[in-house]
């Protein structure tokens, strides 16, 4: 594990929040040179604890302005596989996320769809013919905070 000091944490908590920053940026922010700013930027990446740069799309922007968390059991575990049901999900564009828990459902996914008649379209024809799905259950997202998390 890394050793994080305080300006490693103030570097991931700028970066979290937006990670276009430059190395130049970074360092007149937090009183450090550009490459001193650039060493640690490529430490942090090097030892994993920055993994890629992400852009947040606006999605309601795009026109998809609702989503939707689908909790999924499967039906019979022994007759469909893991991976066959997670191939055939991650096929579906609409579905953003996909996270195998453990707990009441199998599988969490997170959907978006333009509104709920859309939705309803996408889980009737999309996700209820996908290998294996049993019990279904759909929370919509009425609002959202980000949070960077611990660092």
């Amino acid at each position: 594990m890394t050793a994080l000091d305080d300006i490693d944490r103030a570097f991931l908590r700028a970066l979290s929040e937006d990670a276009t920053v430059s190395a130049g940026a970074l360092g007149r922010r937090f009183g450090l040179s550009q490459p001193a700013a650039w060493r640690r930027v490529k430490r942090l990446s090097d030892a994993g604890i920055l993994a890629g740069r992400r852009v947040e799309i606006d999605r309601e922007a795009l026109g998809f302005g609702v989503t939707v968390f689908l909790g999924i059991k499967l039906a019979a575990k022994g007759r469909v596989s893991l991976e066959d049901f997670e191939r055939a999900v991650t096929a579906i564009p609409e579905v953003q996320l996909v996270h195998h828990v453990l707990g009441l459902y199998d599988y969490r996914l997170r959907i978006v769809a333009r509104d709920l008649s859309d939705f309803e379209r996408i889980l009737r024809r999309r996700i209820m013919t996908l290998p294996g799905v049993g019990e279904v259950e759909a929370n919509v997202l009425l609002s959202e905070e980000r949070r960077p998390g611990p660092i």
